[in-house]
């Protein structure tokens, strides 16, 4: 069991050296630790991979149910995006 600290369990991984820089520069302009900027960065992730599950499993629930767009529908999606 890794240490745990004041805001969650500790974790280790390695970065490239240029990202351990970038983040560290990071770091400094916006006056935060490399712990929160690198634990905000996984948070995020986590949030939008999650948000992307349940739309695939959405249109997943959709297709067995056999909700299809229309060919009406598919051409004005894109039409709208050029």
């Amino acid at each position: 069991m890794m240490p745990t600290t004041a805001t969650g369990e500790a974790v280790t991984f390695h970065l490239a050296p240029d990202a351990r820089a970038e983040l560290d520069e990071l770091a400094r302009t916006v006056a935060r630790d490399r712990d929160t900027l690198l634990a905000e960065a996984v948070a995020a992730y986590l949030d939008l991979n999650r948000y992307h599950v349940a739309q695939i499993n959405a249109g997943l629930r959709q297709a067995k149910a056999g909700t299809f767009a229309t060919d009406a529908e598919v051409d004005a999606a894109f039409a709208a995006f050029g």
